[in-house]
């Protein structure tokens, strides 16, 4: 082999090691900050791959608030609830101030750490809404400037002066 082709070969190795380096290093950093989303039931039974959350994994936890399950302390801004789809029921624990659309009933996702099978300590809560929530003031705006001509008689015959 010649010295050019050598130098060309080593550049090419060079390159195709930074590069697969540099991957590595980007999807391990990134691998540090995933938050995997479950459902109440794939976190106490595991996702359909077999996969389960291990203890102090962050993660995002998804469902419905359970009705009369939402317990403060009067004396803090602890909040607990429970949350379920449509198997078990898994405990957040939030030390915070609830978003305003937070209410018994509601969808919400907590993001936060898991602590043990059936309990997440949230650090972030968010509500969620309707798809289809207007605020008031466009509501009334909408109802101003859409609503129905009314035509005169002549109109609706057709007919002008």
């Amino acid at each position: 082999m010649n010295p050019r082709r050598k130098k060309r070969l080593g550049l090419a190795l060079a390159l195709v090691v930074g590069a697969g380096a540099t991957i590595g290093l980007m999807l391990y950093a990134l691998n540090q900050n995933i938050d995997l989303f479950y459902t109440p039931t794939e976190l106490v039974n595991g996702k359909p791959d077999g996969s389960k959350p291990i203890v102090g994994q962050r993660l995002r936890i998804g469902g419905m608030v359970v009705e009369g399950s939402v317990k403060r302390d009067p004396k803090s801004l602890k909040v607990s609830f429970r949350v379920k789809d449509i198997g078990p029921e898994v405990t957040v624990t939030y030390n915070g101030i609830l978003p305003d659309l937070f209410r018994e009933g509601q969808g919400i996702v907590a993001q936060g750490e898991l602590v043990n099978a059936t309990t997440v300590m949230a650090h972030e809560v968010l509500a969620k809404h309707d798809e289809n929530y207007m605020p008031p003031e466009i509501a009334e705006a909408m109802e101003k400037s859409h609503k129905p001509l009314k035509y005169s008689d002549e109109q609706k015959q057709g007919t002008s002066l």
